[in-house]
């Protein structure tokens, strides 16, 4: 399980999303740094969902990591993390160019969370079809 590339990408992506948001602040207006959990007690919903995309791609790399044994489950559950990812990504940009300009606003490094998990789900989701590859070249050969 945990000895397949693929398994360690999907590692990576779950302790990036679903850990580093603790450690990284996503922006920082004026003195005050934003962490991803301090957007749920925001009045908006679209503020609302960052936390909750960030650990959905969490758990999705999670199950794809136990669901070794159907590659193309784990083929398709990649997919659904790049999805996630994609329109997180997309949401942090949204939210960030409609920051207030009042104050001085500063880009954190966890606004490029979603790009690293992006870029390690790739590299599974290739390494998923290589061996799925792999197997169908042994199957034709009986």
């Amino acid at each position: 399980m945990i000895q397949r590339i693929q398994s360690v990408y999907l590692l990576i992506v779950a302790i990036v999303s679903g850990g580093l948001i603790f450690a990284f602040d996503l922006w920082k207006i004026g003195e005050v740094k934003t962490f991803a959990f301090s957007l749920l007690s925001h009045e908006s919903l679209l503020q609302k969902c960052i936390p909750v995309l960030f650990l959905l791609s969490a758990l999705v790399a999670l199950i794809a990591i136990f669901s070794f044994k159907d590659r193309k489950k784990q083929f398709v559950l990649g997919r659904v993390i790049l999805l996630i990812n994609l329109f997180l990504l997309g949401i942090l940009i949204y939210v960030s160019l409609n920051l207030p300009g009042e104050v001085t606003s500063e880009k954190g490094i966890g606004m490029f969370i979603p790009t690293i998990a992006i870029l390690f789900t790739v590299m599974a989701n290739k390494a998923i079809k290589k061996d799925e590859d792999l197997v169908k070249s042994v199957d034709r050969l009986r």
